[in-house]
């Protein structure tokens, strides 16, 4: 989670937009990472993933607005991560963490809060 966490901090740093063929690659890495590793993974780690996967929902849904052909592909992107945001956050409160506490916890990842 580390290296799609460091990733997302580079790309958001960026002053420009990353084309659709790497967001797309970025997508299905964190996709896959989450998929084969989300029982294991730690509170930390499920903390950065679900920063991460509302930083790529929301910026499918506001791709996904825009007029052109990739408008569906940003769209099941956006399906796929609200589903993959409300799992993490349920899970995190299933292991004893409030939404408040989650909240804080995500705050502290974001680097305009440094």
């Amino acid at each position: 989670m580390e290296e799609l966490y460091t990733k997302m901090q580079e790309y958001l740093g960026m002053d420009t937009e990353i084309p659709l063929q790497e967001f797309e690659e970025y997508y299905r890495k964190l996709l896959q990472h989450l998929t084969e590793n989300f029982t294991e993974m730690s509170q930390e780690d499920k903390i950065k993933g679900k920063y991460v996967v509302a930083l790529v929902e929301s910026n499918s849904t506001a791709r996904a607005k825009r007029k052109g052909p990739e408008m569906k592909k940003y769209r099941k992107m956006q399906e796929k991560m609200a589903f993959w945001n409300g799992a993490i956050g349920y899970n995190l409160k299933k292991e004893g963490l409030s939404e408040q506490e989650i909240d804080e916890a995500i705050q502290k990842l974001n680097p305009v809060n440094e």
